[in-house]
C-alpha cells in the first residue's frame, strides 16, 4: 500500500469549489492536519482526495476507458450536447435543439 504525503508548508495551486458537507470528526481532524503540517484546509483535502482516488483500482479503470472516448461536442454556452443531437445530421440537430441553444 502506498503513503500519503503531505507536504509542509506547499505551494498554492489553482483551486475549484466543492460545495460538500463532511462528518466533524473528519473536519476536527483536517483542521489539526492543517495545523500540523502549516497548510490551508484546500490544500489538505485536495491531497487526501488525490491520495484515495489514486488508491481505488476500479475507479482508475473507469477513468482510462472514459479517457479512450472522443470528447462529447459542446454547445455555444460549453455545455455538452445530448447524444441524440449529436448524431443527427446538422441541420436536424439545429432545428431540434434551437430553443436550447437561443438563451
Amino acid at each position: 500500500m502506498s503513503k500519503l504525503r503531505i507536504e509542509k508548508g506547499a505551494s498554492r495551486v489553482r483551486r475549484v469549489p466543492l460545495k460538500t458537507t463532511i462528518d466533524g470528526s473528519v473536519a476536527d481532524d483536517i483542521e489539526l492536519m492543517c495545523q500540523w503540517s502549516e497548510n490551508e484546509t484546500s490544500y489538505i483535502v485536495t491531497e487526501l482526495l488525490r491520495f484515495a482516488l489514486a488508491q481505488s483500482d476500479e475507479f482508475q479503470a473507469y477513468k482510462q476507458s472514459r479517457e479512450r472516448q472522443p470528447e462529447p461536442t459542446l454547445k455555444a454556452d460549453g455545455a455538452a450536447k445530448p447524444e441524440r443531437l449529436r448524431d443527427r445530421p446538422p441541420s436536424a440537430a439545429t432545428s431540434a435543439g434551437a430553443s436550447e441553444v437561443s438563451k
